[in-house]
C-alpha cells in the first residue's frame, strides 16, 4: 500500500472538513470531488488586481463595496419591475413571494426571513392586509397564535407581476455562465450560513460587530 497517498489523501479530507463548516459542500464523495476541482481551479487563476490594491485596500473591503453595489443594482431592477403596479416596494412583493413559496407563517417568521427590522416589517404587513392580499388566520397548531396568510387575489396579483419580477431577478446574475452562476450561489450560500447563525442571535448593535468578529476569528481559526 502506498502509505505516502494514503497520508496526503487524510490531509485533504482533513482540510476539506475544515474549510466547509457551513456545509457548502455535500459531506459526501461528491463533494469531496467538488471541492478538490474548485480548489485546484482557484490555484491556476491568475492574480486578481482591483483598484486601490497597490495602496493597501484589502480583498475583503473590495468584496464589501461590491456586495453593496449589487444590492443597489437589484433594488433598481426591482423598482423598474413594481414600476406602474400597485406594490410599493419591493418588500411587499418579496413578503408575497414567500408566503407562496413556504406557506403561512407568523408575522415575525415572515419579517425574520426578510431580514427586516420589525417595525418595518410590520408596516408592510399592515398594507399588503389592507390590500387583501394576505389574511391573518388563526394557528391550526395553536389557537392562541395567528398567522399569516397568501390570499387567491393576493396570488393572482403576484402571478400578473412576475414575468417582469424573474426578468429583474435574471438580469442580476448579468453575463455569468451557468457554471459561474452555481460557484457564486455556492460562495453566496456559505456566507449566508455564516451571517444567519449570527442574525438568529438577535444581538443589540453595541455587542454585534464583536460576537461576529469573533466567529469570524474561529472560523479562520478551526481547531
Amino acid at each position: 500500500m502506498n502509505y505516502i497517498l494514503l497520508h496526503d489523501i487524510v490531509d485533504l479530507l482533513e482540510n476539506f472538513e475544515s474549510s466547509n463548516n457551513y456545509g457548502i459542500y455535500p459531506a459526501n464523495v461528491d463533494g469531496f470531488c467538488q471541492w478538490i476541482n474548485d480548489t485546484k481551479q482557484n490555484f491556476n487563476q491568475p492574480e486578481m488586481e482591483w483598484e486601490g490594491k497597490i495602496n493597501g485596500r484589502s480583498v475583503e473591503s473590495l468584496i464589501s463595496t461590491l456586495l453593496v453595489h449589487m444590492s443597489k443594482y437589484a433594488k433598481s431592477y426591482s423598482k423598474s419591475a413594481i414600476h406602474n403596479s400597485e406594490f410599493s416596494t419591493q418588500e411587499e412583493f418579496i413578503y408575497l413571494i414567500t408566503l407562496n413559496s413556504f406557506g403561512s407563517m407568523s408575522k415575525m417568521e415572515l419579517i425574520r426571513r426578510n431580514k427586516m427590522d420589525k417595525p418595518s416589517g410590520i408596516q408592510i404587513i399592515n398594507r399588503l392586509i389592507k390590500c387583501g392580499w394576505i389574511v391573518q388566520i388563526n394557528s391550526t397548531k395553536d389557537k392562541r397564535s395567528k398567522i399569516l396568510e397568501l390570499t387567491a387575489e393576493g396570488k393572482s396579483y403576484l402571478n400578473s407581476k412576475m414575468d417582469d419580477i424573474r426578468k429583474a431577478t435574471k438580469i442580476v446574475t448579468a453575463d455569468l455562465t451557468e457554471k459561474e452562476k452555481i460557484e457564486l450561489a455556492r460562495i453566496l450560500t456559505k456566507m449566508d450560513k455564516f451571517h444567519q447563525k449570527i442574525y438568529n442571535k438577535n444581538l443589540n448593535p453595541d455587542k454585534l460587530l464583536q460576537d461576529a468578529y469573533d466567529s469570524y476569528t474561529i472560523a479562520q481559526n478551526p481547531k
